[in-house]
């Protein structure tokens, strides 16, 4: 048996291209650390509102929301969108520039459903807020990434 006939070990750069992770788990990566922070930011504005007064009750269900429902809520969408910038990531040849145009329209449909539950006042500023704040931790996060894989 010649030494050409059996499994060989890779040069060193095929063992340093397979040891680094992927740009899309790196991406994903941050993007679960970024929804981390995003969760604790949303819960924690949201303990601070109900403090100063704030319900969150829905009229239309006549249930206040929960506290950690923000957490959830926030997880939930968090992740979706780290899910739209791995797609772009594989996908698009500009990821940055339709990650941003993307999650700007989905962060102002966000708005709506507060504005037309018909709770008071001071829950629609609140809900409205902690949809800016998730939104102001995930978009510039994976923005960042994004521009940082394809530059």
């Amino acid at each position: 048996m010649n030494s050409t006939d059996g499994p060989t070990l890779g040069t060193t750069a095929d063992l340093t291209r397979t040891s680094r992770p992927r740009p899309t788990l790196r991406l994903a990566g941050r993007g679960l650390l970024a929804t981390l922070a995003a969760m604790a930011a949303t819960t924690l504005a949201a303990a601070l509102a109900a403090t100063i007064g704030v319900d969150f009750e829905i009229p239309a269900g006549g249930e206040t929301i929960p506290l950690p429902g923000f957490a959830v809520v926030t997880g939930l969408f968090s992740l979706v969108g780290v899910a739209i910038a791995v797609a772009l990531l594989r996908w698009s040849a500009r990821p940055a520039e339709w990650f941003v145009r993307t999650t700007l329209v989905l962060t102002a449909l966000s708005l709506i459903p507060p504005v037309i539950s018909g709770a008071a006042g001071g829950t629609i500023a609140a809900l409205i807020a902690l949809h800016l704040i998730a939104a102001s931790v995930m978009i510039p996060t994976l923005t960042r990434s994004l521009r940082a894989r394809t530059s």
